[in-house]
């Protein structure tokens, strides 16, 4: 209805003037001359003369628009078409058109005044300088009903309200024609333009049973087309009870680029209108400095001001206080918003910003989108999102790279904004793995890695050849710092998938999991994650010849996978692989040492809490919990005893005949590696000794035995070494007798 009231409107005002209709908004006026052969657009109020060549762009501008507006065209004045063509497009791409002229320019392009060559360049250069009035969207769709424009208009102009959808002030009314959009999916050109829009526009109130059936048909005639999958996903997330029909896991991307004609046009208008930026930008309770609309938007600031629909009509015109805004039955403006308190008791009435973009500078609105769970506002932040990254994202273009700073700045209000709400952006995923095949390994690095640690849980098999398969290059060809770097950030990437599903499975029936199937399914991505990490590691340490550094990030890691089920409650258990344990096992420092200590007790309260709960029978089947797990750890727990307790190291792994020992000054290596001769603890052991005796500057360690070694333990363990002594105390029973008497009883058993 709202449609047809506009069509009505304009053709009235068509057959009331014989030259052309006439847009009256406040700033712009169309002066007809006397003799009605000429006409000009003029500003009310007059610009300050700051640049004489910006009056000429403006004046000549004011001329292009005023000939556009005049309507007719002919072939002798081709010449004046094309002068003003260019004046349009020059200032469009230099520094953007003002709301006024791209509202009399959509009714041209759209009116089918000209030609549709004419009327594609002209969408070409709708490219804002600030916002785009509402009302101007609303009376160009009206024009789609006349149907004076081609196809290839109305292709170029759905991807231009896509491309532009968060420039606009408000979307109440937009929303209002949502079921004009929904007709239009007809149009086999028109479709996945017009889905896209239909993504963006979609809330609970808009999923009907007609509608879903609708797509349906359309899937069912066009087959199985992302734009399609797309809508239906929505539908299905708002209305689940009425869309029956399996849809695939979640796809990382569904709708193609529609912004490309305008991006590049859009980073050149924000480069040439820099603005003062922060060094740093955090999370503030209430809002930052309120900007005037007519502020443009693209200022060197990425991430847009705060701007709500009511403050900036009412509240900034009327300067209304907060009391005056509360009490009425308006919404409320978020910038009048200062604590928190006045936030809690006005969540129900709030007015949400007109860019979501500006969601990651407020505390206020994070804790909003947590709290109030509408689809829609993700979707909006996360079409912004998508934009922001891709045009701002440095090694994308060459010509950017001045601006790393600026770009390291928004990724990092970006991460604070995740953490903020504990949660990965889907749109930080795609961005990760478009970009990192571009990616240098050096600019963001730190940025980079932490948006790697937010990337929500999927299947394994989605993202190993999306994202880990182009981080795997990087992490062996670069510096052991970059190294470690990575494997703190799988780490705590691990961290967080391993709390998503241990909140999500035991709360939400397994079958309803859009990512697996089953818990196995789950817990066989976790599985293949942690191997992967683990042959990383492995060929890491290789690479960087058994170091120290890099020993004590790999097994950070792994003190969290020993952990996994007292922990997170998720049957599962993954050893360390054989380099890492015996380059720890045998490795100089006792840091290092101390730490395997404790991921071996880790490991075996993690197993005997699995056998006490009678888990591992149906582990074996469900989750692929193999006997050979058990195998493997009790062949380790079986190695360290011997080598640090029972002096009979690598009893059935060492076959190297003894007279080479002998030869090499080793004949007595079976000691070598037990609590006293042990190479990590030998300054521990010669300490000891001293106590006892300090002018003494020769001590024999062979004295350490009987009651000696038990003094020895406790004096090991009051030199912090918690991991070693609760390593001994949980495996081996300690006894008075001699150490070569003393045999080790070791507690987990096959």
């Amino acid at each position: 209805m709202a449609t047809q009231r506009e069509i009505k409107s304009s053709q009235k005002q068509r057959r009331s003037s014989q030259h052309s209709w006439q847009t009256r908004l406040s700033p712009w006026k169309v002066n007809r001359e006397s003799h009605g052969s000429k006409s000009i657009l003029k500003q009310n109020s007059q610009l300050e003369d700051s640049k004489c060549d910006g009056d000429q762009a403006d004046d000549a501008l004011q001329v292009a628009v005023g000939y556009f507006v005049k309507g007719k065209t002919s072939r002798t004045k081709d010449k004046l078409l094309e002068k003003h063509l260019k004046t349009v497009e020059n200032v469009a791409w230099k520094d953007g058109l003002a709301p006024e002229a791209i509202d009399i320019l959509l009714n041209v392009a759209l009116s089918g005044k000209f030609g549709n060559a004419v009327n594609t360049r002209i969408l070409k250069c709708m490219i804002p300088a600030t916002l785009i009035s509402e009302d101007s969207v609303v009376k160009a769709v009206s024009w789609l009903c006349v149907g004076k424009c081609s196809g290839s208009t109305k292709v170029l102009f759905y991807r231009w309200l896509v491309a532009m959808f968060d420039f606009i002030d408000h979307k109440e009314q937009i929303n209002l024609l949502y079921g004009f959009f929904f007709a239009s999916l007809q149009d086999d050109a028109l479709c996945p333009y017009v889905c896209h829009l239909l993504y963006l526009l979609t809330r609970k109130e808009n999923v009907k049973p007609f509608r879903v059936r609708k797509v349906l048909d359309l899937q069912a005639r066009m087959g199985m087309q992302p734009h399609l999958q797309a809508l239906l996903s929505l539908y299905k997330f708002f209305a689940p009870a009425l869309i029956s029909v399996s849809l695939p896991v979640r796809r990382k991307i569904y709708f193609k680029n529609a912004e490309n004609l305008w991006t590049s046009a859009l980073l050149a208008v924000r480069l040439r209108n820099p603005g003062h930026r922060p060094e740093s930008v955090k999370l503030t309770l209430g809002s930052a400095n309120v900007c005037s609309v007519k502020q443009k938007w693209n200022s060197h600031s990425v991430i847009p001001k705060l701007n709500s629909d009511c403050y900036t009509q009412d509240c900034g015109q009327k300067k209304m206080n907060l009391s005056e805004c509360l009490s009425g039955s308006r919404s409320v403006p978020l910038e009048q918003l200062q604590s928190f308190p006045q936030f809690l008791q006005n969540i129900h009435c709030l007015e949400l910003p007109s860019q979501m973009g500006s969601v990651l500078n407020s505390s206020l609105l994070l804790h909003y989108v947590n709290c109030v769970r509408d689809e829609s506002i993700l979707l909006r932040l996360y079409h912004w999102l998508s934009q922001a990254l891709q045009e701002e994202c440095i090694w994308y273009k060459v010509n950017n790279y001045k601006q790393g700073k600026e770009f390291s700045n928004f990724l990092d209000t970006v991460i604070r904004a995740q953490c903020f709400l504990q949660e990965g952006f889907y749109s930080c995923e795609a961005f990760l793995y478009k970009s990192l095949p571009l990616w240098d390994g050096f600019s963001c690095r730190s940025q980079v890695l932490q948006l790697v640690t937010w990337i929500p849980f999927s299947s394994f098999s989605d993202v190993k050849p999306l994202l880990l398969d182009h981080l795997a290059p990087l992490f062996f060809t670069s510096s052991i710092y970059f190294k470690c770097s990575v494997l703190q950030s799988l780490k705590e990437l691990l961290q967080n998938w391993l709390l998503w599903l241990s909140l999500d499975i035991h709360t939400h029936p397994v079958t309803s999991s859009p990512l697996e199937t089953t818990l196995g399914g789950s817990m066989n991505s976790v599985s293949n994650l942690i191997q992967y990490v683990g042959w990383l590691s492995t060929i890491a340490m290789r690479l960087e010849r058994n170091s120290t550094f890099l020993l004590h990030f790999i097994l950070d890691f792994y003190e969290k996978v020993c952990d996994i089920y007292l922990d997170y409650n998720l049957p599962l258990v993954v050893l360390l692989p054989p380099l890492i344990f015996y380059s720890a096992l045998l490795s100089l420092d006792t840091n290092v040492f101390n730490q395997l200590c404790y991921i071996m007790h880790r490991y075996r309260n993690n197993l005997t809490a699995t056998k006490k709960k009678g888990l591992l029978q149906k582990a074996k089947s469900e989750f692929n919990f193999s006997s050979k797990t058990l195998e493997e750890f009790n062949h380790y727990l079986t190695t360290m005893v011997g080598c640090l307790w029972t002096s009979k190291p690598f009893g059935k792994g060492l076959n190297i005949d003894h007279q080479i020992l002998e030869k090499a000054g080793m004949a007595e290596y079976k000691h070598s590696l037990n609590l006293v001769h042990h190479p990590s603890l030998l300054i521990y052991a010669a300490s000891f000794l001293l106590q006892e005796r300090p002018e003494q500057r020769r001590v024999n360690l062979s004295s350490i035995c009987g009651k000696k070694w038990n003094c020895y333990l406790d004096y090991l363990f009051s030199e912090g070494l918690q991991g070693l002594k609760l390593f001994l105390t949980s495996n081996i029973h300690r006894s008075s007798v001699p150490l070569e008497n003393i045999s080790a009883v070791v507690n987990a058993k096959r």
